[in-house]
């Protein structure tokens, strides 16, 4: 009777056991930036620093990038689950590859704003779009708002401009040093760098896309086809996670930066602290972010977007606005409230 107790304990613990580790695994999750660990990282570097992922049962990895082309094609190899992505870059290789069989969809969007912007110095005499004629611009040949000038162009009448070429370092030097009249880049990340020249903000000219006819959506969260047909609830978690520390970042950004030093110890966190301000300000919470709700997107808009890159991309088959957007998985509304109120 004894022998026969001891036995049902000991099966018993050894189940309570057994459903215990069950109940505490995580899901493994890699996840590829569009870029290095700067400031606008910490959306995704906070959740993690604060245990939000681990919370909702995710083991989630981040990982710097190299642009969003490369963390699109990341995503499709199957190498990462989830990336940070432009989302023109996500139409182009939907519309480039129409049958590769893992194409990677977008689940939330992040800049309801592209950041892209041509930006010159006031003493060049570049004062407005049409200034823009005939000059030299300089871009990475992958940069956004390179690939999308043709859209800004045509919303703003701008005859031919001659392209230069060069590697992402060397853009704001050339621009400070004459060799290109205007670059392109996005805007928090190309002001800063041109003011770590030695040239003062208020000596630039910045044209933002958006403030000059181009309503672009910016980067998204992009899921894997796998991951969305094997474990969606694993996209849900991530999204609350994500939308939990999104809120945290956007209260206190400088606070927030102390996750990104805590990967990358070099960065300058002032620095750093500005850079996500500025995102936050240009495309994060933005007018149309504000009217259209955080995380979310217009079907009209995102048909227009795409319309507008299968012209500007040259793409191979048209892009299809239904086949790059899922947005079942976007946490309740009360999770998307993370926007500061009382901002017009």
């Amino acid at each position: 009777m004894i022998k026969r107790t001891f036995i049902k304990t000991t099966l018993g613990l050894a189940l309570a056991a057994s459903f215990a580790a069950v109940s505490a695994q995580t899901t493994p999750l890699k996840f590829q930036l569009d870029w290095r660990f700067e400031g606008p990282a910490a959306f995704f570097l906070v959740p993690v620093a604060k245990g939000y992922f681990k919370d909702a049962k995710l083991d989630v990895s981040v990982d710097a990038g190299n642009g969003s082309g490369g963390a699109v094609n990341r995503v499709a190899s199957g190498a990462y689950d989830l990336g940070f992505a432009d989302l023109a870059a996500l139409m182009e290789f939907h519309a480039n590859n129409p049958d590769a069989p893992n194409k990677p969809v977008a689940v939330m969007m992040v800049y309801n704003n592209t950041p892209a912007s041509v930006m010159a110095l006031k003493k060049s005499g570049i004062k407005t779009p049409a200034d823009l004629a005939g000059k030299k611009l300089g871009a990475p040949v992958f940069d956004a708002g390179r690939r999308a000038f043709p859209i800004f162009a045509k919303a703003n009448n701008v005859p031919a401009v001659n392209w230069v070429s060069m590697d992402p370092p060397l853009r704001e030097t050339m621009l400070v040093r004459g060799d290109v009249d205007a670059i392109t880049g996005f805007t928090f990340t190309s002001l800063l760098n041109i003011e770590a020249r030695g040239v003062k903000a208020d000596d630039v000219v910045v044209m933002q896309y958006p403030d000059f006819g181009v309503k672009l959506y910016g980067n998204v969260i992009i899921a894997s086809p796998k991951l969305i047909k094997e474990n969606p609830a694993a996209i849900k978690a991530f999204l609350s996670a994500f939308a939990k520390g999104a809120k945290d970042v956007i209260a206190d950004p400088a606070k927030a930066i102390e996750s990104v030093k805590a990967r990358d110890g070099i960065i300058n966190s002032e620095l750093e602290t500005r850079r996500l301000k500025l995102a936050i300000d240009t495309v994060i919470n933005s007018p149309d972010a504000r009217a259209e709700g955080f995380g979310q997107v217009k079907g009209p808009r995102l048909s227009l977007m795409a319309s507008q890159v299968s012209d500007a991309f040259n793409t191979k088959t048209r892009v299809k606005s239904e086949d790059i957007w899922n947005g079942s998985f976007l946490p309740s509304a009360k999770e998307l409230d993370v926007l500061p109120k009382g901002k017009k």
